[in-house]
């Protein structure tokens, strides 16, 4: 599939994953989330603290 500008790709979360991991496992602050794309790069987002 070709993906075109402004495409967006949504997708749901997967099995396993946070409050149903065993114990629970969730982002907390000082945490990094990274999205790689091959030949693009990463897009890469601190997990900050409550405001």
């Amino acid at each position: 599939m070709t993906l075109e500008p402004g495409d967006v790709i949504a997708t749901g979360s997967p099995s396993r994953v946070g409050a149903a991991m065993v114990p629970p496992e969730f982002l907390v602050p000082g945490d990094t989330v990274e999205a790689i794309v091959e030949r693009i790069g990463t897009l890469t987002n601190p997990v900050g603290g409550a405001r």
